[in-house]
């Protein structure tokens, strides 16, 4: 993860003292916020590994910020993490740039609606077939995109499990279904589909700028976790056609995006819309 090595850091700095007193063994404990303030510790990327983590010689931890650390536990977790690092140098590989962060949100988000838009072109191309709507999780996207370099890392530790894109063909109504169920419950990741609630009722719900309509045939790009009940959804049910592609996951094609993006000298940005808007009577 992004901020391991410096929560690992933050860690040591909770103060701890042990009086031994006849057969009683007393422990004493202080608290420190977990965000690297002790030691100055910052994410590393594969090439500034001592500016970011710091140094030890022999049992003594140097670091970044300039505090020095001889003996005891420090500097034996310092030299434990930074033995770890060539082997993840890899994944500390910069593969974009973020002017903002994106903070995952809902009933929609920049890092949400980038999410479901980018399966949905992945699957309309992927398939050949239109596609009208997208449906995702919101568990599915686990940390926020960072402001600045973006690392491997992050793309990993962002969209960790090994789901597939899938294509869905749905009649309206069984579309509209599913809809309705996240009005009442929990509203998910969507894309194509412009939608209002109120009081876990559907206001109105378009797509392409026309109400939904129940007996026409709708593309819907989704994921494979979402088929037979993940997050209580169930994409699959009475599907007209499913097409699942699993050689393709949901990293491949989200990395894929960002990579596009910086091979073209452009920024990782996205927006909001307004897709999804919670309204009054």
């Amino acid at each position: 993860m992004r901020k391991f090595t410096a929560i690992l850091f933050a860690a040591l700095s909770v103060v701890w003292s042990l009086q031994a007193r006849d057969t009683t063994l007393t422990v004493d404990w202080s608290r420190a916020a977990m965000d690297g303030s002790r030691t100055g510790c910052t994410s590393p990327s594969a090439d500034n590994v001592p500016e970011t983590v710091g140094k030890v010689r022999g049992r003594t931890y140097f670091a970044p910020n300039g505090r020095i650390f001889r003996g005891g536990t420090v500097p034996a977790v310092a030299s434990v993490v930074l033995a770890a690092q060539p082997a993840m140098a890899p994944v500390k590989k910069v593969v974009g740039y973020a002017p903002e962060q994106m903070i995952l949100a809902e009933p929609e988000s920049a890092l949400s609606n980038l999410f479901i838009d980018t399966i949905m072109k992945a699957v309309e191309e992927k398939s050949g077939r239109k596609v009208d709507a997208g449906i995702g999780n919101f568990g599915g996207i686990r940390i926020n995109m960072p402001q600045g370099d973006i690392l491997l890392d992050d793309m990993l530790s962002m969209f960790p499990f090994r789901n597939s894109i899938v294509y869905v063909a749905l009649r309206g109504k069984d579309l509209r279904a599913i809809l309705e169920q996240m009005a009442a419950t929990r509203i998910q990741i969507l894309g194509g589909v412009r939608m209002e609630v109120c009081d876990g009722r559907i206001v109105s719900a378009t797509i392409d700028g026309s109400p939904i309509d129940d007996d026409r045939v709708y593309g819907v790009a989704t994921i494979s976790f979402l088929l037979n009940g993940g997050d209580n959804l169930y994409v699959a049910k009475n599907a007209v056609e499913i097409i699942e592609y699993d050689d393709i996951d949901i990293i491949d094609v989200m990395l894929g995006y960002v990579e596009a993006e910086t091979a073209a000298g452009r920024p990782v940005v996205y927006s909001t819309d307004g897709r999804v808007r919670y309204v009054r009577k």
